[in-house]
């Protein structure tokens, strides 16, 4: 529910102006680059040429997943010239795109439950299905970045952090996307070490207006929870469950 509510949100934010956030100290958690985020969203069009297995890559490329059983959000499926997409910042409704030929025939807005169309579309936008997606080309510089970490005289710990990341790295390598992966998020999105992670903040244009209720009670409380995450955060890196980054 909580993930779905952050892609509702940075999705609104990329398509509107008109956009009121109630958000709690999440807000500030790492995100993913906005500007790679804008830049992978799936954009179609009546009458637009698109084949059907184009389209079917480009959502896998933004971390869709084809289930034609188990239509949920993050995931699509495909019924002969037919592929119902269901949005990662939606609820009840999704997206079908019917084909004709090569061509984008009809786009519809459905009820996921009773397949009813609820109105017709020109155009829809599918944004991806994480905030951590990058490039290709980006993806490859950062697994070199990943594999170059250096490890101390500590034994176990460097054989654990070994095996993780490996495995993290061949996830990486193979659909672009592993568990755990906003813990490469620096590296991820080419930031120097130590610099300010990207935030739903981030997401927004620059003549925001932010509001802070409480606030002699909510910023003590922000700066205790970060005080605590890195704390947290710092023990498994010391231990060699996750890299500093």
């Amino acid at each position: 529910e909580i993930d779905k509510l952050r892609h509702s949100a940075t999705s609104a934010i990329a398509e509107r102006r008109d956009v009121i956030i109630v958000a709690s100290v999440s807000c500030i958690y790492s995100l993913g680059d906005p500007e790679e985020y804008k830049s992978m969203v799936v954009s179609i069009r009546r009458g637009m040429e698109k084949s059907r297995d184009r389209l079917i890559a480009d959502l896998v490329g933004i971390q869709y997943e084809r289930n034609d059983i188990n239509f949920v959000r993050n995931k699509f499926r495909v019924r002969g010239d037919v592929v119902e997409i269901f949005p990662a910042n939606s609820t009840d409704t999704a997206i079908r795109v019917e084909f004709f030929g090569d061509e984008i025939d009809r786009i519809t807005e459905i009820n996921v439950v009773t397949g009813e169309v609820l109105c017709s579309l020109a155009h829809a936008a599918i944004f991806p299905a994480s905030h951590y997606i990058v490039s290709r080309d980006k993806m490859h510089d950062a697994i070199e970045e990943i594999k170059h970490f250096k490890d101390n005289d500590m034994l176990i710990e460097a054989q654990r952090i070994a095996q993780r990341t490996n495995y993290d790295i061949e996830m990486l390598e193979e659909i672009g996307f592993c568990s755990g992966i906003e813990n490469y998020s620096r590296v991820l999105a080419r930031r120097p070490a130590g610099s300010t992670p990207f935030t739903l903040l981030d997401f927004l244009p620059e003549d925001f207006v932010l509001f802070v209720d409480e606030s002699h009670v909510s910023l003590p409380q922000v700066r205790g929870m970060y005080a605590g995450d890195r704390a947290r955060k710092q023990t498994l890196v010391d231990y060699g469950f996750r890299l500093p980054s």
